[in-house]
């Protein structure tokens, strides 16, 4: 079983940027495949962006794409969300989330485990 840390969240500037960590423990990070999430005021939660067990395959939801950048490093179990170019609607709880196995994945209900979730707040 894995447990998940996000930080790095806070507020910005709109145009701005922000990185967010997501800090794994008790299990064996490179088997897994992870994901950003992320949840406005008012609205469902949402994909983000997802990356494959060993980081060669990455998957963003339009409205970030060459915006926002997934990466990780297995030996540090570490993945990181860089978020460039931000805006108001940008702001939200960011989560990630992570399922054992091979794939990039889009949908919540195949993630197994989820952190606390991460405040990013765009002011314009």
């Amino acid at each position: 079983q894995v447990q998940l840390v996000e930080s790095g969240g806070g507020l910005v500037q709109a145009g701005g940027s922000l990185r967010l960590s997501c800090a794994a423990s008790g299990g064996t990070f490179s088997r897994y495949a992870m994901g950003w999430f992320r949840q406005a005021p008012g609205k469902e939660r949402e994909f983000v962006a997802a990356i494959n067990s060993n980081g060669e395959s990455r998957y963003y939801t339009d409205s970030v794409k060459g915006r926002f950048t997934v990466s990780r490093d297995n030996a540090k179990k570490i993945m990181a969300l860089q978020m460039n170019s931000l805006n108001g609607e940008d702001t939200a709880l960011y989560y990630c989330a992570a399922r054992e196995g091979l794939g990039v994945w889009t949908r919540m209900a195949v993630y197994d485990y989820w952190g606390q979730g991460t405040q990013v707040t765009v002011s314009s």
